[in-house]
C-alpha cells in the first residue's frame, strides 16, 4: 500500500459553502439567507431575547462600589531642599513653592538626600522619606 494514494471515503468531505459569489454559483444574491428581515440582515446577537426584556436587565443590581479615592500628590524628599533649614514645612507653604499646584492630599516619598533639618508636615510619608527627614534632625507629622 503507498500511502501517496490514500485519500478520504466518499462522502468524508465537504466543499465549504461560499456564499455572494454571483448567481452561476448556486449562492450568489442573497447569499442563501432569503429576502429582507433580520435573520437576511445581520447577526442576533446572543443576547436578543426577541423584545422580551433580556435576563441582565431583569436581574436586580446587587452590590456596592465605593466612591474612587484621589491619589495624593507626591513629593521627593530632594524636593524640600528649597527651603530654609529649621522651617515648618506643610501643604499651604508646598503650594506657595510651586511643589504642588492643587489642592489634593501630599504624600512625601524617599527619593534624593534632605540636606538640613526640616519639621515637615504631610498627609502621608512613606518609610524612606521618614527615616531621611528624621535623620537630617527633622520632624515628619502626619495631618
Amino acid at each position: 500500500m503507498d500511502t501517496d494514494l490514500l485519500k478520504p471515503h466518499p462522502g468524508a468531505t465537504h466543499k465549504k459553502k461560499r456564499v455572494g459569489r454571483g448567481s452561476s454559483s448556486g449562492h450568489g444574491g442573497t447569499s442563501t439567507r432569503g429576502h429582507k428581515g433580520q435573520k437576511a440582515h445581520s447577526k442576533i446577537h446572543k443576547w436578543f431575547e426577541g423584545g422580551q426584556m433580556p435576563l441582565v436587565r431583569r436581574i436586580p443590581k446587587r452590590g456596592f462600589h465605593p466612591p474612587r479615592r484621589e491619589k495624593p500628590l507626591t513629593v521627593n524628599v530632594e524636593r524640600l531642599n528649597i527651603f530654609k533649614g529649621g522651617s515648618e514645612v506643610d501643604p499651604e507653604v508646598m503650594r506657595k513653592a510651586g511643589l504642588v499646584s492643587s489642592r489634593r492630599k501630599i504624600k512625601i516619598l524617599g527619593t534624593g538626600e534632605l540636606n538640613h533639618s526640616l519639621k515637615v508636615k504631610a498627609h502621608g510619608f512613606s518609610r524612606d522619606a521618614r527615616r531621611k527627614i528624621e535623620e537630617a534632625k527633622g520632624k515628619a507629622e502626619v495631618i
